[in-house]
């Protein structure tokens, strides 16, 4: 008679699968940049126009336009399968200190964002707080708008640091949601702008040109008085540095990458053909509108402020031009909120990276006991912002030319590390920057190599003609070297 087995009891097996996750479409990962990158057209305009003259908005719509090829460096690059981000795509390209120059960059705009992006927000809600008293009180209120918008800013760094302490988690749900709200205002101005410009005959502005721009100091800086100054392609390229803000946010592209749902690269195009429209409509728009609307004798008062004064310039009556200004504070209070929340997002996980590689020590990752969140790195960076904002004592100029910097040299050292990696490894990739030209078995990429030259050319005028950025960023990046260098001897020793 054949022994029976025992039974064994049945295990319980978990598979995981990429099926199982939960992936957004290419709508919501638009919506999660365009919370970032539309929050540009809030300040861009007012900063480039401060510096370079009535000729800005020409500015605004060649940095958009150009944004479009930028965008197509991060697909190509999100396409590689690099993982790590910039600091592993720029240091299998071009070695350990580029990499490390490159993350410090990309570290300078993320620590630079959430500063601007909550004082520009103070500054809309000062703006309204005035002309409110001023129409309803009839009495204009006297504060520092500076000072006001500094300690709005703090408030809404230090909200967003204690909600990032308990984990928050990036929503696709509320991008979508805060930007069909940003949507139906962009919708209502640009009507109500298109009108007033109708019923004013208002002109375009001027054309750049060596007549129609500020060559001053604050445009030129270190170049004021030679000979450069006087060449047209050179002050162009001054002005598109003095204009890059407008395209600030494309790197969390190629963060909300691996979110979206297959097909994964058809996707990444369509998302970004949305933000590209979407962002060239509203922050040209803007730019231009601003300029033909707003008598140039009040403007200057609305630089930091350029939608909320636009507003105000409207054809119509006051108390709607009060209603719509009220809806345009409180958009810009979400978008511009988002923006500061996704900053310390980004700056968290790319300060990850660097401890995983040793560029920075594990002591930081160390996790909360209550929420299990890298709350070091967090209130490093919330530490740095909160102390931007108080060193710049809210004002919205400083801040922007700081912020500039990071930007382009973030854009520039991405852009070269994507064309060196062309060479280094040229087997076949699934999407590639267009304009190649094939000779025998050789690629030679000019689109990209057209693209990543400019962006150098930008990032170099910018480093001539921003003094004070120049001189706080390169400190930064100077001091992250030396931190990493001496996180690197310990870890040896």
């Amino acid at each position: 008679m054949p022994q029976v087995q025992p039974k064994r009891p049945p295990v319980p097996v978990f598979i995981a699968t990429t099926v199982m996750l939960s992936f957004i479409s290419f709508w919501r990962a638009a919506a999660i940049v365009l919370s970032d990158l539309a929050s540009s057209a809030y300040y861009a305009g007012g900063d480039a126009e401060k510096v370079i003259g009535k000729s800005a908005p020409w500015f605004i719509l060649a940095v958009m336009l150009f944004s479009y090829a930028v965008r197509a460096v991060y697909i190509e690059a999100s396409s590689m399968f690099v993982r790590g981000g910039v600091y592993r795509v720029v240091r299998q390209a071009m070695g350990d200190t580029l990499a490390k120059l490159s993350v410090s960059a990309l570290l300078f705009d993320y620590i630079l964002t959430g500063p601007i992006s909550a004082v520009t927000a103070g500054q809309y809600l000062a703006g309204f707080i005035e002309e409110a008293a001023l129409h309803y009180l009839k009495h204009p209120l006297h504060f520092n708008a500076n000072y006001f918008a500094a300690t709005f800013g703090i408030l809404a760094i230090l909200y967003f640091w204690w909600k990032n302490i308990e984990g928050i988690h990036e929503s696709s749900d509320k991008a979508l949601w805060i930007m069909k709200i940003t949507t139906i205002m962009v919708i209502v101005l640009i009507a109500w702008c298109v009108v007033t410009v109708f019923k004013t005959h208002a002109e375009l502005p001027p054309l750049p040109s060596l007549e129609n721009m500020k060559l001053d100091h604050e445009f030129l800086g270190w170049l004021t008085g030679t000979r450069l100054s006087h060449v047209m392609w050179i002050v162009a390229l001054v002005g598109m540095g003095h204009s890059v803000l407008a395209m600030s946010g494309e790197e969390t592209l190629a963060q909300v990458n691996r979110e979206i749902e297959s097909p994964k690269l058809l996707n990444l195009q369509r998302a970004g053909l949305v933000i590209f429209v979407y962002s060239l409509v509203f922050t040209s728009f803007v730019s231009f509108l601003a300029v033909m609307i707003i008598p140039d004798s009040v403007r200057p008062k609305f630089f930091a402020n350029l939608i909320g004064g636009l507003s105000m310039y409207l054809v119509g009556p006051t108390v709607a031009k009060l209603i719509f200004q009220a809806f345009v504070v409180l958009v810009g209070v979400l978008i511009l909120s988002g923006a500061a929340n996704t900053a310390i997002l980004g700056a968290n996980g790319v300060l990850n990276r660097l401890c995983e590689t040793r560029v920075l020590t594990s002591w930081f990752q160390r996790p909360h006991q209550k929420y299990g969140t890298t709350y070091r790195t967090i209130n490093l960076i919330a530490l740095l912002q909160v102390l931007t904002i108080v060193l710049s004592r809210g004002n919205f100029y400083v801040l922007a030319a700081l912020y500039a910097f990071g930007v382009v040299w973030s854009f520039s050292f991405n852009s070269l590390a994507v064309l060196i990696l062309r060479y280094k490894y040229p087997e076949q990739r699934e999407w590639k920057v267009p304009g190649n030209l094939k000779l025998g078995h050789r690629e030679i990429p000019i689109g990209l190599g057209l693209i990543t030259s400019l962006l150098f050319l930008i990032a170099i005028a910018n480093l001539l003609t921003k003094q004070e950025a120049t001189i706080a960023g390169g400190g930064f990046q100077r001091n992250l070297l030396r931190s990493s260098h001496r996180v690197r001897t310990l870890c040896q020793a």
